[in-house]
């Protein structure tokens, strides 16, 4: 019998890397517990629930919220009865501890985890661009490239052990989220002085200044005033205090990142359900 794969998790990110493994050709049963029906892919097989995914697969990939979620999906394939997974691949921003908790579990019970957290939003996702950063064995990771290559073009196998693809993830955010609010700040600056905000991100853009919010965010979803980058301010803000927590735990400076988590706390709590290019609104026009 051909390898069969699942998926668990069909939310803003999860949904477009299942139909892109869908399109290539690999078998592919979805489950969400929002509601599996009205969200899975074209030319996917239905499942009852996690653990009926687990009886059906050999690998199953997850994309959920956090990591208490992500260790309950765990939890549910291990029980599954007659389960067919050997190998999970979660694609879910965790946090280090999490993962390595998951490992913990999944290896207790014959099970190989792979770390892998993405990065590139819902248009990398529907494109099948993203970036994966995996972590766990490198044969495992080898052997999954044909599925891999269906859903996203940037692989990098950054560790052996479980949680350094975490590191590596939020260490990203931490560093996007700090773009966005000090390009923020930048452009507001400018905008008092009478410049005009394409002029400013025109000039920014081929100089030194230029980054991912000057660069894409800006010009696209701030200046059309669409506000669209499709990125939650409730998920950057759980990243963000990620790195912070884990940077303290290491011992690495935190001058900066706590800054910025301060004001990724205030975004979030003032703009509940907001995209994050709502920070520029929120910074403009907060007391």
């Amino acid at each position: 019998m051909p390898e069969q794969f699942g998926f668990i998790g069909l939310g803003q990110m999860g949904g477009p890397m299942a139909g892109n493994i869908a399109a290539n050709g690999f078998p592919l049963t979805v489950y969400d517990k929002a509601g599996t029906q009205g969200l899975a892919p074209e030319s996917t097989q239905l499942g009852a629930d996690a653990a009926d995914v687990a009886r059906i697969a050999d690998t199953v990939f997850f994309s959920v919220p956090d990591g208490e979620v992500s260790l309950i999906v765990v939890n549910e394939i291990i029980a599954s009865v007659d389960r067919r997974t050997s190998v999970i691949i979660d694609l879910s921003t965790i946090g280090p501890a999490a993962a390595r908790e998951a490992n913990a579990r999944c290896k207790a019970a014959g099970i190989t985890y792979i770390d892998a957290p993405v990065s590139g939003g819902q248009a990398g996702a529907r494109a099948g661009t993203i970036t994966i950063m995996l972590a766990g064995p490198k044969a495992e990771v080898d052997l999954h490239q044909d599925v891999l290559s269906g859903f996203t073009k940037n692989v990098f196998h950054v560790g052996e052990e479980p949680g350094q693809g975490q590191a590596v993830k939020i260490l990203n955010n931490f560093l996007s989220g700090t773009a966005m609010v000090a390009s923020t700040e930048a452009v507001l600056y400018g905008l008092s002085q009478g410049i005009d905000m394409k002029t400013i991100l025109d000039v920014v853009n081929v100089s030194t200044g230029q980054n991912t919010a000057t660069a894409d965010k800006f010009p696209r979803r701030i200046l059309t005033e669409t506000f669209d980058a499709g990125f939650a301010t409730a998920l950057l803000t759980k990243d963000v205090n990620l790195f912070v927590d884990n940077a303290r735990e290491a011992g690495t400076p935190t001058k900066i990142a706590e800054a910025i988590t301060e004001v990724w706390d205030k975004t979030n709590d003032a703009l509940p359900g907001s995209d994050i290019t709502m920070v520029y609104r929120h910074l403009r026009d907060e007391p």
